[in-house]
This record gives structure tokens, sequence and C-alpha cells, in this order.
């Protein structure tokens, strides 16, 4: 049943792909996932997942799964602005869904969200996040948060939910409502009735709880001073298991990830589950919620940040912690549902497994399987029958291609320093010899690339090109030593590394008049640097959604509350000139190509625009394509086929 219930909903599959040219090839990649989220039913015998429409919009399906009977669609967001950012179900008989999007207000762009039930039947769809009244004295477009899906009453769920004072317009001194910030209240999903768990704290950014319905964590980040950017520093406040004021846990410093920030609360120790620093590095700590402030190191790693917890069941209890070298490891200490990892991973070929959702009873599990050569699939597994039943595939256009291997490789900075990355060939290749060649730098930079599928290193593959992706030093997930002052503050590093990258490739045999690199975000940005410092090295530029210009980034900054924090992001010195590509446009001497969408919170489109005129200025060879109404993902299957094909088609080949 291989993407059956797929080609039901009209994404289709091609056949007889083997000699599919290059636009066909464009549309397979370019097209989104086939499938965003899923959740199972309480019972474990429905699914709801939501599937992209045309454009931007997209669609809520459920389906029952014993029939293999069609999907039905049972709610669709325009795009226009909203989406549906996720579904989960309440109970077996409803839903829960959070909408999202964002808007352009004069020069700022709003991002905003609200929660909404649905009848799993269709219909009888509500808004649970509070409403705005016509007399609002202020604007919060936060619609909150689920925080427990199982507390205790039936039919009920535990919210966050934003509220925001209201003044009577008629006699303007009489406040009528001054509630303001996040609450917690105890929502009937079926009847609607609300009871306050929580008042509104104008500061509060997150609540926590026990899992079995007893808010536990409070996490506040003020703003600083009299200004209107919010703090750096996140403060955690816990409540007594038996009740009583909010006294202080820990703090958390939001860029030096200093301070224990905690995720979860386990009942049955009394302690907040979190991440803190051990050597420069990210580890699975465990605080008691007691008083004394006792805490203990679960997990740590010597060489990587321990950056994930594995959380099962609709309790989402920790049953361990997961962490990234070469792949993604997981540990557990849950015996059962180790055993039950390792047996589904070898069932499916050495795939990496990962656990979704389970019912109620934990009698059926949802998983997702993939691995580099394959994009994943869902499956819903039955423990007592060890019946493991095929459900939906992520990306059903791809089936019937070869894809290629991802290989972890470590190559040689100018310093001597060991970079990790991985290479990835055409498929049938064993080296690149003579190949087109592209390094493709991640975005971030507070992030890192991972070993399994990746669509556009995989398209590119599939044209022909070794594809070469650095984690250079300013990548995470390595500590603290390899972070340094992140990407902008040391890019000096960090581009450094993504220009050797680049020699690697050649001295593995790449053709040097057909080397390019293509990065998207701060990729981008590391592209058009790179281009800066090493003139000679790239023949060809595409820089999707680049930061162009730091003194620009950090102006453009100060229209939202987190002003503050990118100023002291990027920090202030030479390197704001030096290290700005729009800045030194004239050294650049390969033509670039750029891409960005005009309603990017990310990174202001405007980033894009000074670039190109820098580059024109300076009589050198630049397009910059630019997409209405699309964010920073450009998360539209025909502008991405769009894009892939002119790439491909700009680059040397």
């Amino acid at each position: 049943m291989r993407g059956r219930w797929l080609y039901l909903l009209g994404l289709g599959i091609v056949a007889g792909a083997a000699q599919a040219q290059e636009a066909d090839i464009a549309r397979r990649f370019g097209t989104l996932d086939g499938v965003t989220q899923v959740s199972l039913s309480p019972d474990g015998q429905r699914l709801a997942f939501l599937a992209p429409n045309k454009g931007l919009a997209n669609d809520l399906f459920v389906v029952d799964i014993a029939d293999g009977a069609s999907p039905r669609r049972i709610l669709r967001a325009s795009g226009d602005p909203e989406i549906l950012r996720w579904c989960r179900w309440a109970t077996d008989a409803r839903l829960i869904c959070q909408i999202g999007g964002r808007e352009k207000v004069g020069e700022f762009i709003y991002g905003f969200s609200s929660l909404l039930g649905v009848d799993a039947a269709g219909g009888n769809v509500k808004s649970l996040s509070t409403r705005r009244g016509d007399n609002a004295l202020g604007i919060d477009f936060r619609g909150g948060s689920v925080i427990d899906w199982q507390p205790g009453p039936p039919d009920s769920v535990l919210m966050m939910r934003s509220h925001v004072p209201e003044a009577n317009r008629r006699t303007a001194s009489l406040i009528t409502k001054d509630e303001q910030g996040m609450g917690v209240d105890l929502v009937n999903v079926v009847a609607g009735s609300v009871k306050v768990v929580e008042k509104p704290r104008r500061d509060t950014i997150e609540y926590i709880t026990d899992g079995k319905g007893k808010v536990r964590i409070m996490g506040t980040q003020p703003m600083e001073g009299r200004t209107d950017n919010l703090s750096r520093i996140v403060r955690y406040f816990y409540k007594p298991a038996d009740g009583g004021d909010w006294q202080q846990l820990s703090s958390l410093d939001t860029l030096s990830r200093e301070g224990f920030e905690p995720w979860t609360v386990d009942a049955a120790t009394n302690r907040a589950i979190g991440f803190g620093k051990i050597d420069g590095r990210l580890a699975v700590m465990a605080v008691k919620l007691d008083g004394t402030g006792k805490g203990e190191t679960l997990y740590r790693h010597p060489e990587v940040d321990v950056d994930g917890l594995v959380r099962v069941g609709r309790d989402q209890r920790v049953v361990g912690a997961t962490y990234a070298t070469d792949r993604r490891q997981m540990v557990t200490t849950d015996t059962k549902v180790a055993a039950m990892a390792d047996s589904l991973s070898r069932a499916l070929g050495g795939r990496q497994v990962y656990f979704i959702d389970a019912s109620a009873d934990e009698s059926q599990w949802l998983l997702w399987a993939g691995s580099d050569i394959d994009p994943g699939r869902y499956y819903r597994y039955t423990p007592a029958a060890k019946q493991l039943r095929p459900l939906l595939e992520d990306r059903p256009l791809l089936s019937g291609l070869t894809l290629s291997p991802v290989k972890a490789i470590r190559y040689p900075a100018s310093d001597g320093t060991m970079v990790p990355g991985y290479l990835t060939l055409p498929p049938g290749r064993s080296d690149a010899r003579g190949l087109p060649a592209i390094v493709m730098p991640h975005g971030g930079p507070s992030s890192r690339d991972e070993w399994g599928f990746d669509w556009l290193a995989q398209y590119f593959a599939q044209t022909g090109f070794a594809v070469v992706q650095p984690n250079y030093r300013g990548s995470s997930g390595y500590g603290d030593q390899w972070y340094q002052n992140n990407g902008f503050q040391s890019w000096k590093v960090a581009i450094g590394d993504v220009n050797d990258a680049g020699r690697w490739i050649l001295a593995q045999g790449a053709d040097p008049a057909k080397l390019s690199i293509v990065g998207w975000s701060y990729g981008g940005y590391a592209a058009l640097q790179s281009g800066v410092v090493a003139p000679g090295l790239f023949r060809a530029i595409v820089a999707i959604a680049p930061v162009t210009d730091l003194g620009r980034l950090k102006t453009e900054s100060t229209r939202y509350t987190n002003g503050a924090i990118v100023r002291d992001f990027i920090g202030s010195g030479p390197h704001i000139r030096e290290g700005s590509p729009a800045q030194n446009a004239d050294r650049i001497t390969a033509p670039v190509l750029m891409f960005h969408g005009t309603l990017d919170q990310n990174v202001d489109i405007d980033q894009a625009r000074i670039m190109r005129g820098a580059l024109l200025s300076a009589g050198k060879k630049a397009e910059l394509v630019e997409y209405p109404g699309l964010a920073h993902g450009l998360g539209d299957s025909d502008t991405r086929t769009a894009m892939l094909a002119q790439i491909t088609k700009f680059l040397p080949h």
C-alpha cells in the first residue's frame, strides 16, 4: 500500500522515472513533503495528518486505519495568511489544531498563532485561544499551546493561553479587564468550559506540567529595564509538589546557553529534567524540586552536545536522550522502548526509528523510519501481534529513484583542525573525480548538518554534482570550543572552514572549473562571504534568503522585541564591516544568483536587495529572484521546483 493514501490525495506517483529529464527531477525534489505532521488517536484506530495543498494552503485529513478507506479532509487552511501548523487528538472524537502565519503591517512582519478544536468527523470548529475584544489595549499574537494532554478530567487539556487587557472605550479611565500575559487554563474541548489554573503573568513565556495535571515550572523573560527589548536571561521558578508559592529554580542565558533549562518534570522523583553545560557541552541534568537545589547529571557525551530527550506516550514521559556524532544516536533507560527501537530498526533494514505517538494504553505505536536514501515513512506498530503496518510516505514522488548514500567525512582546515561534514555523490559514483561539485554550508549559524535525507543535497547529487556539507566551526552540537563566538562574530574561522571544504573536494578530483557554493539563510551568507574571502575558488554562488550586511541586520532587529538579543549575538567591532559581503561586493568575481521571499521574518528581503545593488554597482554579475508573500523557507512546491531548475541552469556542470 506504499503511497496509496497520498495518491488518493492527488499528489500522485510518477511511474517510469528511469530516464526522467531535469524538469521532472526538479519537480520531484522541489515538491514539499506529502505529509507534514501525523497523530494517532487515543484508541489507536485512526490517523490524523496534515498534507500540503496548492500554493501555501494545507489540509487536515482523518482516516480509519483498519478498513483502509480513503482519508477524509475535515479542515483546510487557505495559506493566505493562515496555515495549519499541527493537529493532534485530544479525544477519540475531537482534535486540537494550531493555525499560524505571517502578515506585514507597514515595515513590520508579524507572526501569529491560534488554537482551535474540530470534530474528527468534521465541523464544530471552535476557537480555543483567548478571545480578543474590540477594546483590547495591546497586541498579542500568541495563541497559546497545549501543555498537558491528559491532566485528569475527561475531555480536557491544560492550555497555556495569552491575555490582553481591555478598557471601556466610553469611559477611558475604567479598566474592564486587566489580565495580561500568559496563564494556564483547564479547557474542556467538548463543552468549551474553562477553569483558571494559573492566572496570567505579564513576563511569563512558558509553563511545564508533570504530565499528570499539575503545573510545576514557570519560565519568565522580562523586558530589559525600561526598553521594549526582551532580556536575554530566562528565569525559571517551580512550585512544590504539595502546592504553594513559586520559588526560584534556575536561569538560562539564551545566547551563551549557560544555566539550567528545564524541559519536563518527572513526578515520580519530583525532579525537573533538562539541559545544562558540563565542560562546555550540553548534558542531560535533573534538579530536585524540593528547595535543596540538588542536581545530578543523567547523561553526557565526551565529544558532542546531548541535545534532545526521548519522550514517548501521551504523557510524554522521558525514557532517554539523543545526540549526534556522525549519526544521531539514542540512549534510553527504558529497556522495553530500547528493545522495541532496536528490533524495529533491524526489521526496517537499519533505518533510524523515531516514536511519534501512541494510543492511550500503548498497545499501538505510531513511528517514523527513514535513512539517507529513504526520505521516510510512517508506520503503526502493534507490539502484541508484532505487526508493523505501513501508513504514509513523506515523499512518494521519489519512489523508484535511486538516491545517494551520505558519507561522513573529516577534512583538514588551513590550521590543521579536522572539520566534520558529509559527502553525497551522484548515484553509482564512489569518488568525485571529474565531477562538478557544490559546497553547501548549513544555515543557523547555531545549527549543524546531520546524516540522513536532505532534499537539496540529494537533488544536486541526482543531477550529477558531488555535494559537501561542512559542519564548520561556528556550528552548534559540538560544544563551546567548536561554536566559538558564533558564525558571525567568528566569521573568519567559519568561512575559512567552508572554503577549505571546497579545497578538499578539489583534492578528491572534482573539476576546479565547476566548483560552486550554495547556501540558505546563514548558508547564503557563508556562500557570499566565501566569494569575498576566496574570489577565485568558487565559479558560481547561490544564496537563498541570505544575510548580507551585519550592521543592517542589527538595525532591522530593533523593530522587534528581540532586538537586544540580536544585537548581542552579532556583536560590535571591525567584523561588522569586514564580515558583511554587501560591504565588500567589489571583491567577488563569481556570478551570483539569489532567491528571497518578501514575507521573510527571519531575514528581511532588503538584505538581498542591498547585495544585488552592491554587486551591480561594482560591475559584477548578479540576479535576485523575489517571491511575493513567501517566508524564509519558501514553502511552496511550485516555487521550489522552479528555483531548483534555475539553480541547475546557473551552475557550471
